[in-house]
């Protein structure tokens, strides 16, 4: 993979010191803006995750455990993990000491995220459809590669529990079903790229957030509920909407590929969410209650940058149909 374009200082800075052959890159300063919306904190953040993961193609792959780049990585961490905790503190979280998967299922039912799936359902144009799978690629080109990071981290019932999900979402051991397989499939046959990282330059900063989120909880012992939490928030919400953004592909007469993928989410996730719910989150949570609260904060991360997003496509789409009609 080629590293990205750069979208100000900071995402400069990392490429630049990525593409030299120095030991350490040196410091920077981020500023007093915000992180979360800003593309070009987001983008530094993306690079410097995407170390852990594919890496790029002209970076030396030692470059992963550059103290300066770690330096600055743990940085726009502390604020964009200070954003979220910030901004979902406003969420209603669940209430009481029960169940955490009861908890969760009262924080899910409790959210009111823009309808994406129903406009892509019944409104949405081709290429609304096309661009609504470009914005995604960045994330589902590496689907659950994120939450195996937690996998050495957390034990007992919860471990077996997120290793028989795992072995799902990566294809029952048949590679040509790996979801992340199945999205690049999808993305093809809509006439996109299916190349991993194929389209950062053009996604906007709340996809490369999205995507972030589920690395900074991934990557850091500390949150590995957070990560399962969010995990369980994502599977719960995503059967429903895989079956109407199935049904929209299909009405807008865009290959049967690019539909498969949402299909294959419609039961996939069904079982997934009492898996993510009860077995991981559950579990987890008996075995150290310590956890229960950072478990609700993933959830609630899960669902704010989703109702971000959606916001923010629909404006846009809103905004093309007024100027087409």
């Amino acid at each position: 993979m080629q590293l990205p374009r750069e979208r100000g200082p900071i995402s400069r800075h990392v490429i630049g010191s990525l593409v030299r052959t120095q030991d350490e890159a040196g410091p920077i300063a981020i500023g007093a803006a915000e992180v979360l919306d800003d593309g070009d904190a987001q983008l530094a953040l993306w690079i410097l995750y995407e170390l852990h993961y594919r890496g790029f193609d002209e970076v030396a792959e030692d470059r992963e455990w550059d103290l300066g780049l770690l330096r600055l990585r743990k940085t726009l961490e502390r604020r964009f993990e200070h954003e979220l905790r910030r901004a979902v503190g406003s969420v209603p979280v669940a209430s009481g000491t029960g169940d955490v998967s009861a908890q969760l299922l009262e924080l899910i039912a409790a959210d009111d995220s823009p309808p994406v799936a129903a406009f892509l359902h019944r409104t949405a144009s081709r290429e609304h459809i096309v661009d609504f799978l470009r914005e995604r690629s960045v994330q589902q080109l590496k689907e659950s590669d994120p939450q195996s990071f937690v996998l050495p981290r957390i034990g007992g019932a919860a471990k077996a529990a997120l290793a028989e999900l795992q072995y799902d979402e990566y294809g029952g051991g048949r590679p040509e079903r790996l979801h992340s397989t199945l999205f690049a499939d999808a993305l093809r046959a809509a006439g996109l790229d299916d190349s991993y990282g194929a389209y950062t330059d053009d996604v906007s900063a709340l996809s490369l957030a999205n995507a972030n989120a589920m690395s900074l909880f991934g990557l850091q012992r500390r949150l590995r509920g957070a990560a399962m939490g969010h995990l369980a928030a994502f599977e719960a919400t995503s059967s429903v909407p895989a079956r109407k953004i199935a049904a929209g592909i299909e009405r807008v007469g865009l290959p049967d590929a690019v539909a498969a993928y949402f299909h294959e989410h419609v039961e996939a996730d069904a079982v997934h969410e009492q898996v993510a719910l009860h077995d991981i989150c559950g579990r987890l949570v008996e075995e150290d209650p310590t956890l229960g609260a950072d478990v609700l904060f993933g959830a609630a991360t899960c669902l704010h940058l989703a109702a971000l997003s959606g916001a923010e496509l629909l404006e846009r789409w809103s905004g093309e149909l007024e100027v087409a009609s």
